[in-house]
C-alpha cells in the first residue's frame, strides 16, 4: 500500500467529470487501498479518487459503520433533509452548513465488479453524497448555504 497525495482547493482536476471504471484489475484493487491508507492518515471520512490526482468514477467511505467502495455509483433515490457542517480534505482548515437529503439509496459496483446496492442515512448518506459529489467537479464550497444553522 501506498500514500498518495490529496489534491487540494486551486487544483483544476477537482473541478473534472470522472470517468467510469471499466477495468476491474490488481490496479484498481491497490488504488482503493491505497485511497483508504490516505484517507486514515489524513484522518478523514472519505476520499473520491480524483481528490488523488485519478479522474475515475470512484470513492470511499468510512464513518464509523464500516469501510466501503463505491465503483461508478448512481444515487437512485433520495429523501428527506438535513443540514449540517462539512468539511473535506481538498479544502483543509475550512467547515460550511450544506443541505443534502437525509437518506440515500446507492446503486455501485464493488471491486470484483459485482453490483450492489446500499441504503444510507444521516451521517452517512451525508459523506456518500459528499463524495460523489468530487466524481461530477462539485465541492462542498459550492454548496454552502449562507446563514446556516
Amino acid at each position: 500500500m501506498g500514500l498518495r497525495t490529496i489534491r487540494l482547493i486551486g487544483d483544476d482536476i477537482l473541478r473534472k467529470k470522472s470517468k467510469p471504471v471499466d477495468n476491474f484489475d490488481h490496479r484498481l484493487l491497490k488504488l482503493i487501498n491505497d485511497m483508504f491508507e490516505t484517507m486514515y492518515r489524513a484522518d478523514g471520512v472519505g476520499l473520491a479518487a480524483v481528490q488523488v490526482g485519478i479522474l475515475k468514477r470512484l470513492f470511499i467511505v468510512d464513518t464509523g459503520e464500516k469501510p466501503m467502495h463505491f465503483i461508478n455509483p448512481e444515487i437512485i433515490d433520495k429523501g428527506g433533509n438535513q443540514l449540517d457542517q462539512e468539511g473535506c480534505l481538498s479544502v483543509p482548515g475550512k467547515l460550511g452548513d450544506v443541505e443534502r437529503p437525509k437518506w440515500i439509496k446507492i446503486k455501485a459496483f464493488n471491486s470484483d465488479g459485482d453490483e450492489f446496492e446500499y441504503y444510507a442515512e444521516d451521517f452517512e448518506a451525508r459523506a456518500i453524497l459528499h463524495e460523489n459529489d468530487h466524481l461530477n467537479g462539485i465541492l462542498y464550497v459550492d454548496l454552502v448555504v449562507q446563514g446556516g444553522k
